[in-house]
């Protein structure tokens, strides 16, 4: 994100205002003074980020990388397992590397290159070796398998993959379709377990080590492609790698490597609250939590059993143009929207038709903004526990523009262009679809609300999926709760069902639980369905997964699981019967 071009009289005077008079400031609006702090924060950041990039010869990551390296040699980079691996270690590393890519591979500078690897220090230095070489990077999701496998490498063009033969399953089912394409496919290891697919690691271990000349990299500029993402991830100095995630050994880890920051992404960090109490659950130095999707009864939760973390939740997209950070620790916001931030990133929340799925617009034309404090748009749902005082929920999408651009998908201009929302506050304007909805509040804390596929339409309601996760999330008996709608025969709209985890050792109250929603959500939020599962489907990424529990439905013959009716004659959630699934099918039983 680029610095704007100029500050109006107005900031400049309140600008002013708070050098002379913090104190003062402070008193008037005490997040004033945080609000400049992230700000001018940002703005000196991205005005490094500017000037380094604009440079003849643009500053890179790669050259931050080398110029550590130079530095401080000996600085661990990498800690994997018992392993742990310098700034020289890494740099000599892909030196080797990229010497054996360009020699036997015959790579060119802008050529794309898959790497198929799981979490390992392989991904790194092979990263940083294609950076030598001027190659961009398209980083495989090590899940992802198939069709859809094929289609990740054809979006970013490679036709070149680096893979670990602990996925050598996932190449060998693809690797015919691989070859009619002409995409090659190397193992980054010692030795092959597939024919007709090298083993690279050899001729890599007998390159030298030596810096790669520049002339590889001599067409790279600010614009230049350096990584195709599918998925999220994180670079940063000194970090600690694990294969897997385990919520288990997490903080023994973090002791064991003197963690001090840590990410986390999704349900994460309600893994590690449901892990059994020890009596070192505060021993440990982390300091500070980054990430997205962790959820305000979780938060609470977190700084109870593991101490004064400071949590710092955000929002963002990969492809995005702009985000949200929340740097004053409030409890289930994802930022702020102070008055500094629309000069940098302008945005609006707009109104949305759930049950159309599209945004509101007037007589002009035009979409219709919506604020802090007004009429909820998705009424009715007021959970238990404390929440802030409700503004209106509404579509966030963020203006595009030379300061925010958004540079859409690789090898999908149609995708890319359903993201780009026109005429959205004047005729020929264009906003990028952030496709979430949000809400402000009146201190204008930002707050995630719902996917705009995830909210659902019931009753002739709009009803937010995380809001009611959010509320059965504190019955005690519920470990985990997925929410969801789900297609009723003779019903408008999709019916509310929840998929649950129980907590070890406790058992499905279907009385408590009629009782408890009653009193907490409106009558057409209250899920109508209960399925009851050993373990919640979860991405990659710890995000809850719906598609397949939509497809299953309420069917007792799709699924071995537990299912339940909530029953208004008796005032609980009673087994769902195939006899009661049939009279609900032939519209006997009325919902």
């Amino acid at each position: 994100m680029a610095v704007p071009g100029a500050v109006t009289a107005a900031a400049a005077g309140l600008l002013l205002l708070l050098l002379l008079v913090p104190a003062a400031a402070a008193r008037l609006c005490p997040l004033l003074w945080a609000d400049f702090r992230a700000f001018a924060t940002m703005v000196w950041s991205s005005a490094r980020c500017r000037r380094r990039l604009n440079r003849r010869r643009p500053v890179t990551l790669l050259d931050v990388f080398q110029e550590h390296a130079r530095r401080r040699p000996r600085r661990p980079l990498l800690r994997f397992q018992d392993e742990v691996h310098t700034y020289e270690d890494v740099d000599r590393r892909s030196n080797r590397a990229a010497r054996a890519l360009s020699r036997r591979l015959g790579l060119r500078p802008g050529q794309a290159v898959a790497v198929f690897l799981p979490n390992e220090p392989a991904y790194v230095w092979a990263w940083l070796a294609l950076a030598k070489l001027g190659c961009p990077m398209a980083c495989l999701n090590a899940n992802v398998r198939g069709r859809a496998l094929r289609h990740a490498l054809a979006a970013a063009g490679a036709t070149l993959v680096l893979a670990s033969p602990e996925l050598q399953d996932a190449v060998e089912e693809v690797l015919p379709a691989l070859h009619r394409d002409g995409t090659r496919v190397f193992y980054l290891s010692a030795r092959s377990p597939t024919p007709g697919v090298e083993a690279l690691l050899p001729a890599i271990e007998a390159a030298s080590d030596e810096p790669l000349p520049a002339h590889h990299r001599a067409g790279v500029t600010a614009k230049s492609k350096a990584v195709y993402i599918y998925t999220s991830g994180t670079t940063g100095a000194t970090c600690v790698l694990r294969a897997k995630f385990s919520a288990s050994q997490f903080w023994d880890d973090c002791r064991q490597y003197n963690v001090s920051v840590i990410q986390y992404v999704g349900e994460l960090l309600r893994y590690l609250c449901n892990t059994p109490r020890r009596n070192n659950d505060r021993e440990h130095g982390v300091r500070l939590a980054l990430g997205n999707g962790l959820r305000a009864e979780v938060w609470k939760e977190f700084l109870q059993r593991f101490g004064p973390v400071s949590i710092w939740e955000f929002y963002g997209a990969t492809e995005g143009n702009a985000g949200f950070i929340n740097y004053t620790g409030k409890i289930g916001a994802v930022g702020r929207a102070n008055m500094f931030l629309k000069t940098f990133a302008p945005f609006e929340l707009i109104k949305y038709n759930v049950e159309k799925d599209e945004p509101v617009r007037d007589e002009r034309g035009l979409c219709i903004r919506v604020g802090p404090g007004l009429r909820p748009l998705l009424t009715g749902l007021q959970p238990s526990f404390p929440r802030p005082p409700e503004g209106e929920t509404g579509l966030l999408v963020i203006k595009i523009t030379k300061n925010t651009p958004f540079d859409g998908y690789a090898g999908d201009s149609q995708k890319t262009e359903k993201k780009v929302l026109r005429d959205v506050l004047v005729k020929g304007d264009a906003f990028f679809n952030s496709g979430d909805l949000l809400m402000i509040d009146h201190e204008r804390f930002v707050y995630f609300q719902d996917r705009v596929g995830d909210t659902f339409r019931w009753k002739g309601e709009n009803v937010a999926t995380t809001e009611v996760e959010a509320t059965l999330a504190t019955v005690n008996f519920i470990q985990e709760v997925n929410v969801y709608g789900v297609s009723v025969p003779g019903c408008e709209g999709r019916c509310g069902m929840a998929a649950i985890r129980l907590r070890p050792g406790a058992t499905f109250e279907g009385e408590r639980l009629y009782a408890f929603t009653r009193e907490t959500l409106p009558s057409y939020a209250a899920p109508r369905f209960v399925r009851v599962q050993d373990a919640l489907e979860v991405t990659g990424t710890f995000k809850q997964c719906k598609g397949n529990l939509v497809r299953d439905g309420f069917d007792p013959g799709a699924t071995r699981d537990p299912l339940f009716f909530r029953d208004d004659t008796k005032k609980s959630y009673v087994p769902l019967s195939p006899d009661t699934f049939a009279a609900i099918q032939d519209m006997r039983l009325s919902l």
